[in-house]
């Protein structure tokens, strides 16, 4: 078979991305991009994952990419089709999820020229990708360094998207027409086609923290007696959730843990002081009883919950400390004393084995009911008294309760362990942090916290799916999320552990938290935006089963068997938006009577 140049430099492409690691590509299909597709369809090693959508295939690409960690490729054609995959491109920067992107693009004699399909797709990504290169237009006759230099830039990309700071990266890929082989690609002639690169796949080393560093801190853990762990979304996996526990136990300090830190789900809860009733406790900028900490150690992003960034501000503790190996800056209220790039597991386990255990600081016995045996400050020990007895109200009061937060801490309870819980932005994530109380299961919790937009959240819950297909896969997600990416249903078909609950108030409701809603009639018709839509239809036209609920007793029948049965599906829960937040506040209002001014 004759191998045209732009199929053979996408085989050679295709080649080095798999020798990195590359094992998932998602394509948009498009003409100028022929010769990737062919060459990625031909690669054994690589999984095809195809969207009719631009922008929902980008935004499923890092679904993929945020579940397995690694690198996701994502091709699409030249032209508008490119700048579809904006939106997943400023959520993979913002939140550091790999992605490859790969334009094709038509050669540079056809750029400002008036030819159909042809925008300026060089470095279209500005500064949201870690780096942009335009290769060169494959020719049949061309230096050996040339085609080295193909290679290579796949294995540097690969390499640079899933380095230490994670991220897009972006490859721009003319091609001249024939596009198509003389005949079919094949894997054989795939290996045929490839150059071979000196370059290998190297693994980054860790940014081990220094004696100083170690030094320092166990110096003011051992010196100071209330100190406050903040473990925001995207911290650390594997080891890290365990060894920023074992910290926490070591120094008394409790965690403050976002619902996306993947500090609330997992057999650490047991014996470690987590405090999550705070989005309740500290409303409306209550300060808690107990004495501030000296000392606050922060992990990960800006955590999602207003009070508990507004407790942050308020407070004057000697140190803010900010740990983060990315080196990427979380600090939206300049308050940091001290920031680190080291690595965050790391510094856990050094420093827990050297802080002392014997405590000479006053301490009193009462604390969390999960742990009895462990000594506690006296104002740690009011906090996570306060912490209890809210979770004691919210209890009580969810169980009764017929509106949107019950439904979500039903569902909290009702996933079953190593599941996959997709969130959406606006409420759900918001009602996740105030009602999901941290169990000893184990949960996998995912959002697009970046750029906390609306746009792709069904699509990230399609990668999600797609890259643990075994497990169950479930997305919260409200309506107007819902219909944004409606197109992000289509894949879903195929997958029958993937699971949606839909929250539909008709409307945008997280507009009724802001001084705004005050201002109507305007807020309804312009900020409220009441649509009015039977989401059924779409959802039956997707080949997706639906379930509509109104209580929490048909909920739970729904999500119960929608869980037990294979095939992908639909609960959705119609509520009163207005009813919704008028029963949040009446639940804030009694923890606080319960737990006091």
């Amino acid at each position: 078979m004759s191998i045209n140049p732009s199929v053979l430099s996408a085989s050679t492409l295709v080649a080095s991305f798999a020798a990195a690691g590359l094992r998932h590509v998602c394509i948009a299909p498009g003409s100028r991009s022929t010769p990737l597709t062919l060459a990625f369809d031909a690669h054994p090693d690589i999984e095809v994952h195809l969207q009719l959508d631009e922008r929902s295939a980008g935004f499923m690409a890092l679904g993929l990419a945020l579940k397995t960690g690694r690198p996701v490729a994502l091709v699409c054609t030249s032209g508008t089709a490119a700048a579809n995959f904006y939106p997943a491109v400023i959520e993979a920067q913002m939140s550091q999820v790999p992605l490859i992107v790969l334009t094709a693009d038509r050669p540079p004699e056809l750029r400002h020229s008036g030819a159909n399909q042809t925008i300026d797709q060089v470095k279209m990504f500005g500064d949201h990708v870690l780096w942009a290169v335009d290769l060169d237009v494959p020719t049949a006759v061309m230096p050996e360094v040339a085609r080295r230099n193909t290679a290579t830039t796949a294995t540097r990309a690969y390499q640079t998207a899933n380095g230490l700071r994670k991220g897009p990266v972006h490859l721009n890929v003319p091609f001249r027409k024939p596009l198509e082989p003389q005949g079919v690609l094949s894997p054989e002639s795939l290996v045929k086609s490839t150059v071979n690169s000196a370059l290998s796949t190297q693994d980054s080393a860790l940014l081990m923290p220094s004696r100083s560093q170690i030094e320092l801190l166990v110096h003011l853990i051992n010196r100071h007696d209330r100190g406050l762990i903040v473990c925001g979304p995207n911290c650390p996996d594997g080891e890290f959730p365990s060894a920023v526990a074992q910290l926490a136990r070591i120094s008394g300090y409790p965690i403050a843990a976002d619902p996306l830190s993947g500090l609330r789900f997992g057999p650490w809860v047991e014996d470690t002081p987590i405090f999550t009733g705070y989005e309740t406790i500290l409303a409306g900028g209550r300060q808690p009883d107990a004495e501030p900490p000296e000392i606050v150690i922060r992990f990960g992003a800006v955590p999602t919950s207003k009070w508990l960034n507004q407790y942050l501000d308020a407070i004057s503790p000697k140190v803010r400390l900010h740990v983060r190996a990315s080196g990427v800056w979380a600090d939206d209220g300049h308050r940091t004393t001290d920031f680190w790039q080291v690595d965050e597991t790391a510094l856990c386990q050094f420093v827990s084995s050297l802080v002392q255990t014997t405590d000479y600081r006053p301490q009193t016995t009462e604390g969390h009911a999960n742990l009895p045996h462990v000594s506690y400050h006296a104002s740690t020990a009011k906090l996570l008294q306060d912490d209890l007895k809210s979770w004691e109200v919210i209890d009580s009061f969810l169980l009764e309760a017929n509106f949107d937060a019950a439904m979500v801490y039903q569902l909290i309870e009702q996933l079953p362990d190593e599941s996959n819980l997709m969130i959406g932005n606006s409420l759900p994530i918001r009602h996740v942090d105030q009602f999901a109380r941290p169990s000893t299961k184990r949960l996998n919790l995912f959002g697009n916290r970046g750029a906390s937009g609306i746009d792709g959240i069904v699509s990230t819950a399609v990668g999600i799916a797609k890259a643990d297909p075994e497990r169950l896969t479930v997305l919260l997600v409200g309506d107007v999320s819902f219909f944004h990416d409606q197109n992000g249903l289509l894949p879903a078909r195929d997958l029958p552990n993937f699971k949606i609950i839909l929250l539909n108030n008709n409307s945008g409701s997280i507009f009724r938290r802001l001084p705004v809603s005050n201002l109507d009639p305007p807020f309804t018709a312009l900020f409220l935006t009441p649509h009015d839509l039977n989401f059924q239809p779409i959802i039956e036209m997707h080949q997706l089963s639906y379930h509509q609920t109104a209580d929490m007793t048909s909920f739970l029948t729904a999500i119960q068997k929608a869980f037990s049965t294979d095939g992908p599906a639909v609960v959705e829960y119609r509520s009163d938006g207005e009813q919704d937040e008028k029963m949040r506040q009446a639940l804030v209002e009694r923890v606080r009577e319960v737990v006091g001014d």
